[in-house]
């Protein structure tokens, strides 16, 4: 895995997530800080969890599993960048694990194993789909084959 794009499709887990957002940065202004220091906390706070949890490191398996219980950790999140459609559409969250669990997306393991899990689409593995031009353009594309989160679930593929 020598490049991963991350992409930000049309997951409905990202709705849920700008709802979420918004509810924090109105409680945070609701504590009587100044509108400008509730912006930058939040901001600084939001960043710091979203990058721990598409950070590349590994956390010893028993620290990992107690945390899983209650934050993404990134071996949590890394599942949701699989190759496998069915991989890719769960753990969608970045911060707490408790939506997918509620939600029936969460996954523990790839079937794989994550030193065996391939990262990445299909469709945007080709060196050339990491110009600039390309990455600009992946939100507006529909080739998302077995990617697309839209598509029905079918045959019991995703219990």
């Amino acid at each position: 895995m020598a490049f991963e794009t991350l992409l930000i499709g049309n997951e409905p887990a990202i709705r849920l997530a700008i709802f979420a957002s918004a509810l924090v940065l109105i409680a945070l202004l609701e504590l009587a800080l100044p509108p400008v220091l509730a912006v930058l906390l939040f901001e600084a706070l939001f960043n710091a969890v979203l990058l721990f949890s598409h950070a590349n490191l590994r956390i010893p398996r028993v620290v990992n599993r107690v945390l899983r219980w209650f934050i993404v950790t990134p071996e949590v999140h890394r599942l949701h960048h699989s190759v496998d459609a069915i991989e890719t559409n769960s753990n969608f969250g970045f911060a707490l694990t408790l939506w997918d669990r509620l939600l029936g997306t969460y996954r523990a393991e790839p079937a794989a194993g994550h030193d065996s899990m391939t990262i990445g689409v299909a469709q945007f593995r080709a060196r050339r789909e990491s110009w600039l031009d390309r990455l600009l353009l992946q939100p507006f594309r529909d080739d998302f084959g077995d990617h697309d989160i839209t598509r029905r679930w079918g045959a019991g593929r995703y219990t």
